[in-house]
């Protein structure tokens, strides 16, 4: 550490937040609009809204709010109002800027205790700065630089994910080429389009290889993917991972499926589908499906994540809730030409590609600002040591951030 940091305790760092008056929102009492904002240890920055004027803490500011039980920091610097329970006001004595103290706090260690209270643990730890508040600012600047582009990343997915479920509710139920619509069972659909049941356009089957303790090596730890339910949740449409490989005589119980295959969940986690991009086994609480040859077995994978809600709700409950072929088999699915398939398909893999894309973004600018959070607060590197132009793509835009 250079002569000109300092390192002390956290508590040392601190001084005391007035709240002498001030009540707290009860979270019952959160409104979803307001004059003033409700900050609480959850994990939004903004938990709900009030205009309870005896809540308001609008002075000093900035303050970070600490999650006591979730350990959870945020930046403050507007008026706000407490949430009622596990909400810790932190403010640096002077010589120590806030955004910097920000920063540094959430670089530090703070191992989970469960639901207890982890404010004494975190007073108790060391935090270094610079002497130099200048210097502080600039580190505390190309930080929040960085995390603004990721969270612009974070926001861009969410409208996409938006922008695709809404395509396709439109266009499983009106279609390209706008066409009147006939009533049918499921709806109104274009009236080119035939209803079939799922077993009369594809072949069902369940998988064939029950779970094992996963360190048995009679079954476990050798060449063949063998797919969990977890793969597939996880899979985002396209099974590209798999957890667990089976050896020959796991294969031979077993029953490898083809690539392009499609795999639904149907206990714990139901309805969720995705398409093998590889051979792979997979165990029996899992369903594989088999298109037709007049189905595009990625239009109805696309088809299938529409369905996924509805096939949670309607599952039967019992011990536990889940679905089986009898169930999947009556399964309404909506048949138009294969060439409109192929073109709606198109269609919702192109707004795929961009989420890969900006999915690919994000993961760079999480492992820079991690990377950058605790080099900086620690003294690693300095910001003057800096050259963001040479990471990938749009992160040269931040070049010169704490200038």
């Amino acid at each position: 550490m250079s002569r000109l940091w300092d390192v002390a305790s956290v508590a040392d760092c601190l001084v005391t937040v007035p709240t002498a008056g001030k009540t707290k929102v009860q979270a019952r009492d959160y409104k979803p609009s307001g004059r003033f904002q409700v900050i609480d240890q959850g994990q939004e920055p903004v938990a709900g809204w009030t205009d309870d004027e005896s809540a308001v803490i609008d002075s000093p500011l900035p303050l970070i709010v600490f999650g006591d039980h979730t350990r959870t920091f945020k930046f403050v610097d507007r008026p706000f109002a407490r949430g009622a329970d596990g909400t810790q006001l932190l403010r640096p004595k002077d010589g120590i800027d806030p955004l910097f103290f920000f920063y540094a706090c959430r670089a530090i260690d703070l191992p989970a205790r469960g639901y207890n209270r982890h404010f004494t643990i975190l007073k108790e730890k060391e935090l270094a700065y610079p002497l130099n508040t200048t210097e502080q600012r600039a580190i505390a600047g190309v930080l929040r630089k960085t995390e603004s582009a990721l969270q612009q990343q974070t926001a861009l997915i969410d409208n996409l994910r938006e922008l695709k479920r809404a395509s396709m509710r439109e266009l499983f139920t009106r279609g390209l080429r706008g066409e009147p619509r006939k009533e049918t069972e499921i709806g109104l659909l274009p009236e080119t389009w035939v209803v079939h049941s799922l077993s009369e356009v594809a072949t069902l089957e369940r998988g064939r290889f029950m779970h094992r303790p996963r360190n048995e090596p009679r079954f476990y730890g050798g060449k063949t993917p063998f797919i969990q339910t977890g793969d597939v949740v996880r899979s985002a449409g396209y099974i590209q991972n798999y957890s667990q490989t089976l050896n020959e005589v796991g294969v031979a119980i077993s029953r490898e499926f083809k690539a392009g295959t499609i795999l639904i969940t149907i206990a714990a986690n139901i309805g969720y589908s995705g398409i093998l991009e590889f051979n792979a086994a997979c165990p029996d609480s899992l369903i594989a499906i088999s298109p037709s040859t007049d189905l595009n077995n990625k239009f109805l994978n696309y088809y299938l994540q529409t369905q996924q809600p509805k096939m949670d709700r309607e599952a039967p409950k019992g011990t536990q809730k889940n679905i089986n072929i009898q169930f999947l088999s009556p399964w309404p699915v909506p048949l138009p030409s294969l060439e409109e398939q192929e073109k709606i398909v198109a269609v919702l893999e192109a707004i795929d590609r961009k989420i890969a894309l900006h999915c690919r973004k994000r993961l760079i600018l999480e492992e820079l600002f991690n990377s950058l959070l605790h080099q900086l607060v620690n003294g690693e590197i300095a910001v003057t040591d800096l050259d963001l132009s040479a990471q990938p793509g749009a992160l040269a835009q931040y070049e010169g951030a704490a200038a």
